[in-house]
């Protein structure tokens, strides 16, 4: 397999952007193996960027690695892509992963806003270590699954961790209805055009409503 177009940083996956290098070298200081990075990675980009639908901005330079890295908080795709590009910093190859899901956990005012439970072109990221492809899914930070009642996502660097089928009640959370497959990078004009078609009403805003997810969630469990 040829891995440099996996390796290589571009516009979204800017791997090369000196504050996703410093980000490699934090994480990987003391790691002996690129399972140890990339699971460290995982958690960093999982806890330390706060998930946040309403930060949408449907600007090119929005989905950056780097955006999100300097804006602390993203959404599953920019979350990904800072996850991808981070991995292409530690030398590990990776790619980005996108699927329609059903999210039976978004809170009342964001399916208000969606007008459906239909999540399209939801995004993850795949690493290739110890000659195998792993998904992984940075999307939901350990905070915001404390609120809904659902673990926060794991991953060993062995096994896929794609979304939780249930929260901890049993209750139904996420549930895959299409898989788009993998890209080497970020389509940003497919991603649009499935945005247009799907929520034409959100594409001439440029900026999903805004508001506090967070405490939207713990709101709707009391």
């Amino acid at each position: 397999m040829d891995t440099a177009p996996l390796l290589r940083a571009t516009f979204f996956l800017d791997a090369a952007h000196p504050s996703l290098v410093a980000l490699a070298a934090e994480v990987s200081r003391g790691a002996s193996t690129q399972r140890e990075q990339a699971v460290r990675l995982f958690r960093w980009v999982r806890d330390q960027v706060r998930y946040d639908p309403y930060s949408v901005r449907l600007r090119r330079d929005a989905f950056t690695a780097s955006a999100t890295l300097a804006a602390r908080r993203g959404f599953c795709i920019t979350k990904a892509i800072l996850y991808a590009a981070g991995l292409r910093a530690l030398g590990i190859p990776s790619r980005l992963g996108f699927a329609d899901v059903i999210n039976h956990l978004a809170t009342e005012r964001l399916r208000a806003l969606m007008r459906t439970e239909l999540f399209v072109y939801h995004g993850y990221a795949e690493a290739l270590l110890d000659g195998r492809w792993v998904k992984a899914t940075p999307a939901f930070d350990a905070a915001l699954c404390e609120r809904f009642g659902v673990a926060p996502l794991e991953f060993d660097g062995v096994h896929d961790a794609v979304l939780q089928p249930v929260n901890a009640r049993g209750d139904r959370f996420m549930e895959y209805v299409r898989d788009r497959g993998a890209t080497d990078d970020f389509s940003y004009e497919d991603f649009l055009a499935a945005w247009t078609q799907h929520y034409p009403h959100l594409v001439s805003s440029p900026l999903l409503g805004g508001g506090d997810f967070h405490a939207e969630a713990s709101s709707e469990r009391r």
